[in-house]
């Protein structure tokens, strides 16, 4: 059985790729069945589209080019989805979504969670702030998304040194590479139904 996976992208879709790419370099049973965007024209939709993947633009209400939440969760439920991925999606997700899916939406955020998190901080913003801050390590935090930014428990972590860079963008660079590899490696682990929770923590097992 394959397992059903929704990426929400707002940007390039640096992490789409990498996801893509380690589901078929590794033949694994996993299968991106909807890329969903915030945007008509998302660069992400190119990816989406040279791999057979349908694409939909979604906003809080029914509009030109654009689908509803409503129509969207409907769509995500009949084709089965398991899981819901956010890889650089910079729109909070609405109530109903995440009660739909409860436990089954995950976001990957550019640093190490609870710090330089909340409204506002995404992309750049993040960078600079960890930068201004004189953090001498960053890293990628994934995570459950409830009702509250950035606020689910945390479900992997990775870090980076960062005590030698001289900008925000020299932040992003090496944090974005941790993006790729940690949030393969937790989808990963869902598909294998290896993600749990215990004692109000959650674990990955072997």
């Amino acid at each position: 059985m394959m397992y059903k996976i929704a990426i929400f992208v707002s940007g390039r879709g640096s992490n789409l790729k990498a996801i893509i790419d380690s589901i078929a370099d590794s033949k694994r049973k996993i299968k991106v069945v909807a890329v969903i965007s915030d945007k008509i024209d998302c660069p992400a939709f190119e990816i989406a589209k040279s791999n057979g993947i349908k694409t939909y633009s979604v906003s809080t209400i029914e509009r030109d080019g654009y689908i509803s939440y409503l129509s969207l969760l409907e769509i995500l439920q009949n084709i089965e989805t398991e899981l819901i991925v956010l890889a650089g999606f910079l729109k909070k997700i609405p109530d109903i979504l995440i009660e739909a899916f409860t436990d089954r939406i995950i976001n990957i955020h550019p640093a190490l969670l609870p710090s330089f998190g909340g409204k506002g901080m995404f992309g750049i913003n993040v960078h600079k702030a960890v930068f201004q801050k004189s953090a001498q390590l960053s890293g990628a935090t994934v995570h459950f998304v409830d009702k509250i930014y950035d606020n689910g428990k945390i479900i992997a972590q990775e870090s980076v040194d960062i005590s030698d860079v001289y900008s925000a963008e020299e932040i992003a660079k090496r944090v974005l590479k941790v993006e790729h590899s940690l949030l393969k490696k937790v989808i990963k682990k869902f598909s294998e139904k290896k993600v749990i929770e215990k004692n109000n923590r959650i674990y990955i097992l072997n």
